[in-house]
């Protein structure tokens, strides 16, 4: 590649493309329909769908997909081609405006939550403008929302796009009293940090645990993993830097801002980041990276694991979820401004979005609930399972200035008031960052970690927007009714400081010691997906979500629902997957190993009948042991996870997955492991963590 700017976007139907292809009236239609989110009428749909068309078959497209998110986790795609038959038994291509902004597939074959029966199929798609069409794998994709029949949300992009829309009002109502007129939109901004694992398609291929669960379930810790912090930022490998240097390709052609890409802490594992961009198409991209990081893996005879915790004993993979919001003056709302005012400004949303984090601690914490990210949150490279909130010495102290009504920076006689010439000039990364802070301000964004490698970042951008947005909404009531309006901000920020201080925390989130301060302060541990989500529906929950029009009451349920059934899906998979690599893999492997370590003692003591055979009676002995206590716990296993699929209900299910299976699945993996250290490596049925850790050469 030897021009990148030649390159990028070149498969994207962007502004530069739909300039050259659309006519005039059309094109600034198409803008303000990107800007405002306008309607785009069926005329003018059609004539962007017959250009959209033609620039898609110039670039070797045949088909068209309208491509979305639904409640898998995972894209979807649905491909018709182009082709059109004509009366003389030819084909023409076509593609019409309402092929673009809608289109129909089964909604019934994608999880609902019990939103739609078997036999209520029907389901929409429907186009997100904001958001451009792009060519992959020779199919014209157009990202959209997706819903039933009834209107009901079933992807995550439809309740994203309606928190940004709520987000957006009120934080136009703030702005304006603050004088800020010009300013006629405002977007929330996103930037992802992308972990992963490298392995070798070889070792991967091996293993039915990675196969089936994207994880190991068995497997030795091996004699190196990341304790010399040799691979973190170390020298990138000629095999991924070829790798890395593909992705970026594939990414740049899709629009996607591929910008840094560097080795993570442990043995195999990755990172690339994106430059910010809108939510809505943050979140696109960051399917598209996913996606391109295990195809283009392939083609380099690798594979890219995007579980959250694939290996025991190293770092597993996060997803930092970088979080900030602009106006369309291009004012970041989280950047400390140059005069009183616009401080004052910063300290409002600043406020709203602690009150925010506080008041939704629980919900920010079921958004990146599932099974995988349960084995990783609160180990040594996540954030702990308590939500809490990093401001840095220099802003804490200017909120307990004005919380307290007392100096600040040493002054004995001036108080720190909101508004007026006391307020001090401050400027971002003024303190140091917090790697186990869960939400952390980083100068002019918000970091947040706790999300897993494999997760759709649509799910906590809805949250945080949702949150933000209702508190600026309260915010907003309180200050367009003040007598003064300086006076009334002063107040509205001391008070929601005193109010919501508790979920402020600048220290190690992962000493014990703040376990036990967490809960003094009343904040939640919620410490797996099954305890978070039975806060799912609280009260407050159901009310931010159903008055701010994101979700109903039963697509909140729907949604609870589907991601109870996932957990317990994953589990049983795990669960299935564990019994039969120990039946017919890790047993046998070690019972044969167990008859010729006795045939050795056989034969010496019928060749020297004095000879002395403690080790090998040793090792007979204790892999006899295990290999009973293996034998059983399968057994036992297979009892327990029979019984998980009698239960009905997708809430006590998850319980008994969690309280019974899990544990006895950890047992087996004790056994199983500990049988690997003893049984010679000749034996032993497939790669250990030695060999899969380091099998990127």
């Amino acid at each position: 590649m030897n021009n990148i700017t030649d390159c990028f976007g070149t498969m994207v139907f962007d502004d530069t493309a739909m300039r050259k292809k659309l006519p005039k009236e059309t094109y600034d239609a198409m803008r303000r329909t990107i800007k405002d989110g306008k309607r785009l009428d069926i005329e003018l749909a059609n004539v962007v769908a017959a250009a959209m068309k033609d620039w898609a078959i110039e670039k070797g497209a045949t088909h068209y997909t309208h491509w979305f998110q639904p409640m898998t986790g995972i894209t979807a795609e649905k491909h018709d081609s182009f082709i059109s038959p004509t009366k003389d038994g030819k084909v023409i291509m076509e593609f019409s405006g309402k092929e673009l902004v809608k289109g129909e597939t089964d909604a019934s074959s994608f999880p609902s939550g019990g939103l739609r029966a078997t036999f209520e199929a029907r389901g929409y798609t429907a186009w997100d403008p904001s958001s451009y069409a792009f060519i992959k794998d020779r199919t014209l994709c157009i990202p959209t929302a997706f819903c039933s029949y009834g209107g009901e949300a079933l992807d995550k992009k439809t309740p994203l796009l309606r928190s940004m829309e709520k987000i957006n009002k009120q934080a136009l109502r703030v702005l304006k009293l603050f004088g800020n007129e010009s300013v006629t939109s405002v977007k929330t901004t996103v930037g992802v940090e992308q972990e992963y694992f490298l392995i070798t398609k070889e070792v991967y291929e091996k293993r039915k645990d990675l196969f089936y669960t994207g994880r190991t379930l068995f497997g030795a810790k091996a004699p190196k993993g990341q304790e010399l912090d040799d691979h973190y930022f170390g020298s990138i490998k000629d095999k991924v830097s070829e790798f890395m240097h593909d992705v970026d390709v594939e990414l740049w052609k899709l629009g996607v801002l591929a910008k840094t890409e560097h080795n993570e802490a442990a043995p195999a594992q990755h990172e690339l980041a994106p430059i910010f961009t809108t939510a809505n198409i943050a979140a696109d991209h960051n399917q598209l990276t996913m996606e391109m990081l295990q195809t283009v893996a392939k083609r380099h005879g690798l594979v890219c694991l995007l579980h959250e915790k694939p290996f025991a004993g190293v770092n597993g993979s996060g997803k930092h979820n970088n979080w900030s919001i602009s106006t369309d003056t291009g004012i970041n709302l989280l950047e400390p401004g140059e005069t009183p005012y616009e401080n004052a400004q910063f300290l409002l949303f600043l406020s709203a979005i602690i009150k925010a984090v506080d008041d939704y601690q629980e919900l920010l914490r079921i958004s990146v609930s599932t099974a995988g990210n349960d084995h990783r949150l609160g180990a040594g490279e996540a954030p702990p399972a308590i939500v809490s909130f990093f401001l840095g010495d220099e802003l804490t102290e200017i909120l307990n200035a004005i919380e307290s009504e007392s100096a600040y920076g040493g002054k004995e006689k001036e108080l720190l008031r909101v508004g007026v010439h006391m307020l001090p000039k401050f400027t971002k990364d003024t303190t140091d960052r917090n790697r186990t802070s869960p939400f952390a301000f980083t100068g002019n964004k918000f970091e947040f970690r706790m999300l897993g490698s494999a997760a759709s970042v649509s799910d906590v951008n809805t949250v945080i927007n949702t949150a933000v947005a209702e508190t600026l909404k309260g915010f907003a009531d309180r200050l367009e009714n003040a007598e003064c309006f300086e006076e009334a901000l002063h107040d509205l920020i001391r008070d929601t400081v005193r109010a919501h201080k508790r979920i402020l925390f600048n220290g190690n989130g992962y000493d014990e010691s703040w376990v036990k301060e967490a809960e003094k302060r009343g904040l939640s541990n919620l410490r797996n997906t099954p305890e978070a989500l039975s806060h799912f529906l609280d009260e407050k929950n159901v009310k931010l979500f159903s008055e701010n029009k994101i979700f109903s009451e039963t697509e909140l349920r729907s949604r609870k629902e589907i991601m109870l059934e996932s957990y317990c899906k994953l589990i049983n998979i795990e669960a299935l997957t564990m019994i039969e690599m120990a039946r017919k893999e890790i047993i046998p492997a070690v019972i044969s190993y167990i008859k010729d370590v006795s045939k050795t003692i056989i034969n010496v003591k019928n060749a020297v009948p004095n000879a002395l055979t403690d080790t090998e009676e040793e090792i007979v002995s204790s892999l006899s042991a295990l290999a009973s206590k293996a034998n059983t716990a399968v057994k036992e296993l297979d009892s327990l996870t029979a019984t998980a699929n009698t239960v009905a209900d997708n809430a006590d299910c998850a319980d008994f997955y969690l309280n019974s299976v899990i544990p006895k699945m950890a047992e087996l993996r004790r056994i199983c492991d500990e049988a690997e250290t003893l049984t010679a490596e000749s034996y032993w049925p497939f790669p250990t963590y030695g060999d899969i850790l380091f099998s990127v050469r």
